[in-house]
């Protein structure tokens, strides 16, 4: 159980200012902030008790005390691991090759600790029964997101999902048209601000269509049409390095998804994935 100061880094930007204030001081001062009562906080930022509250409750946790409780197991990780929560290393030009080796493998790492702190195992068991039971799932992601699509369409495929996968509006909105109540639309966008996933989920949410989406942590467009929340987290500080380490935490969230609803049917989905991979092996060696 972490994730409050993930969670602050990664909302920072869409608070208000009083909240602000508030987490700043949470982020200045994080050892102090597990000890103290919200009447205290309030005090020494200068904002009001319902202030506090509120944002306690816009990173998605209960109240003030479930974020130091998350503050508190951050900072029990940070000590085991003996590095904080902002320990992305920025690539440099001319990096050698170990240098290369090491810092992306160390941020693609440290972007699935991170989002494993925002992603919640209630949203993710969700999801996977969702799923694992619609009539009917359509996938849309643009450019990379689109990549992270059709790696999800092509593994529900393998298991005999009826699943379809779209990469630009006008194919989105078209399958979006045609789904109903019980199917399942999901929207996969790392900035969660991607108009045309926000048109298309629009479409399928008229058609009563369940609507589920992948984006980084916080409030976004996205988001806020999805009836199930599945967020990743990356906070590198290069946008170079966040795009690729945002890949490498969408596709851990598609894995977990995936295996998840494989399990639903485990002696089935065995039986299916030996099926397609005799008939892919037999159309190589035709081919």
């Amino acid at each position: 159980m972490q994730g409050g100061l993930v969670s602050i880094k990664e909302t920072y930007h869409t608070l208000k200012p009083q909240e602000r204030t508030v987490a700043d001081f949470i982020l200045e001062h994080p050892e102090q902030i597990v000890k103290m009562s919200v009447q205290k906080l309030a005090e020494l930022t200068g904002v009001s008790e319902a202030t506090i509250v509120r944002l306690s409750r816009s990173l998605h946790f209960k109240g003030f005390q479930d974020l130091k409780m998350r503050i508190v197991a951050d900072l029990a990780q940070t000590a085991q691991a003996s590095m904080d929560t902002d320990s992305y290393q920025e690539i440099q030009v001319n990096s050698s090759v170990s240098a290369l080796i090491n810092s992306i493998s160390h941020n693609n790492i440290q972007s699935i600790q991170d989002t494993l702190s925002v992603l919640s195992e209630q949203d993710v068991e969700r999801a996977i029964d969702v799923i694992g039971s619609t009539r009917k799932i359509c996938i849309f992601g643009i450019g990379a997101s689109g990549v992270i699509a059709e790696d999800f369409m092509q593994k529900l495929t393998r298991i005999d999902r009826w699943c379809e996968a779209a990469y630009d509006f006008n194919s989105q909105a078209t399958l979006a048209a045609n789904l109903k109540a019980g199917d399942v639309a999901f929207g996969i966008s790392y900035s969660g601000q991607t108009e045309d996933i926000i048109g298309s989920l629009s479409i399928a949410k008229q058609n009563g269509a369940t609507i589920i989406s992948l984006t980084k942590f916080g409030n976004n467009p996205v988001s806020e049409l999805a009836d199930i929340r599945l967020f990743t987290s990356s906070l590198e500080k290069s946008i170079r390095s966040g795009a690729m380490a945002s890949r490498i935490t969408q596709l851990n969230v598609i894995d977990i998804l995936y295996v998840g609803i494989a399990q639903l049917k485990y002696d089935e989905t065995v039986q299916l994935l030996e099926r397609t991979r005799i008939a892919v092996s037999r159309s190589k060696r035709n081919g």
